[in-house]
């Protein structure tokens, strides 16, 4: 492999990573507001936090990424 090869695949290896870790906030956030995980009876505020943050990680880093790496 040449050294672009490389380039592209540490790229799409930090996109993905990008991508699950807002995926597994967004469960989680789930688990908080809707199970015992936390407290009885769940806490739909925190979770529901956690799944704003999760789906925003999920849906805009990964264009920030693509952005800042198209500027270089």
């Amino acid at each position: 492999m040449n050294d672009d090869d490389l380039l592209w695949k540490k790229r799409f290896q930090t996109f993905a990573l990008v991508r699950l870790a807002g995926l597994a906030l967004f469960l989680l956030g789930m688990a908080v507001m809707l199970t015992d995980l936390v407290r009885p009876g769940g806490w739909p505020l925190v979770g529901g936090i956690l799944v704003a943050i999760g789906a925003i990680e999920a849906v805009v880093a990964p264009r920030l990424l693509k952005r800042s790496w198209d500027k270089k």
